[in-house]
Order: C-alpha cells, then sequence, then structure tokens
C-alpha cells in the first residue's frame, strides 16, 4: 500500500511541477539567456529532436495509446510494476504532461536550451524525469546482473 501511495505522489508532484513551469514559460514570458545555458520557449510538434512532426496532429494520440497499452501490460506484469514503480511513476508523470501540452498547445513546450560548446535540442522537465526513469530501471538492470554473477 505504501508503494501505491508513493507512485501517486510521485506522479502528481512531478507532473504538477511540470505543468507549472510550461505555464510560466508560456503565460508569463519566463526565459533566460546564459553563456552556456538559456530558457526560452519552444514548441515541439515532434517527438525527440522534432521527429515525427509530420505526425504532429496523431502523435498525441499514438502516443496516450501507447501509454494505456503500458496500463494494460504493468496490470498483467505485476512483478514488473513491483520492481521498477518509481521509474514507473516518473515514467507516466513526464509522458502524460507532455501529452497534455499536445492537447492544450498544439506542441510539446520545450525550454531548456543547452548552447555552450555544441547545440543541443531544446527540451523540457518531463523529458528530464523521462530520461532519469530510464537511467533508473537501466541502474536496476545493471545491479541486478551484478547480483547474479556475485552468487554463482
Amino acid at each position: 500500500m505504501k508503494k501505491i501511495f508513493l507512485v501517486l505522489f510521485l506522479f502528481i508532484l512531478v507532473f504538477i511541477l511540470d505543468q507549472f513551469i510550461k505555464y510560466g514559460f508560456v503565460y508569463f514570458d519566463w526565459g533566460y539567456e546564459g553563456k552556456f545555458l538559456s530558457l526560452q520557449l519552444a514548441y515541439n510538434h515532434g517527438v525527440a529532436f522534432s521527429m515525427f512532426s509530420f505526425l504532429k496532429q496523431y502523435l498525441k494520440y499514438i502516443q496516450l495509446f501507447m501509454l494505456f497499452a503500458g496500463i494494460i501490460y504493468l496490470y498483467f506484469n505485476k512483478a514488473v510494476f513491483e520492481k521498477y514503480f518509481i521509474a514507473i511513476a516518473l515514467l507516466y508523470a513526464g509522458g502524460l504532461s507532455n501529452i497534455l501540452d499536445r492537447f492544450t498547445y498544439g506542441a510539446v513546450v520545450d525550454y531548456i536550451y543547452w548552447h555552450y560548446g555544441f547545440e543541443f535540442a531544446i527540451f523540457n522537465f518531463a523529458d528530464m524525469i523521462i530520461n532519469l526513469a530510464v537511467a533508473i530501471i537501466i541502474c536496476q538492470q545493471i545491479f541486478k546482473k551484478n547480483k547474479q554473477k556475485e552468487s554463482l
């Protein structure tokens, strides 16, 4: 039961924080121009690095379908949820926040732009949280393999 409350808390916290930040960039013209990093509003009609932007009006439905398929998978594979519940909470919070952007603004609201040494794609807090969730899953897998090797 504690896991469910933790999952809900993390999900709600990340989701609301991400939407609050995006709201500030869209409606209050938040921004910052720095030597290494700039915070500037941009709309991404595609996915990572603006790929699949030609699908912009359909992406929200495709992504929503993928998240619901993930829920169905987790329902039938409860052990996966038990093992990765923190990462799943973060993944769904970031993913659903970006999907809400597509319904609300017609695109994902991005605002973090790294431009020192090389120019990197513009991204947002939800994208960082999604990457963190993937990193958590990878680390758990690596530690699991290391424990298995040690027990042999």
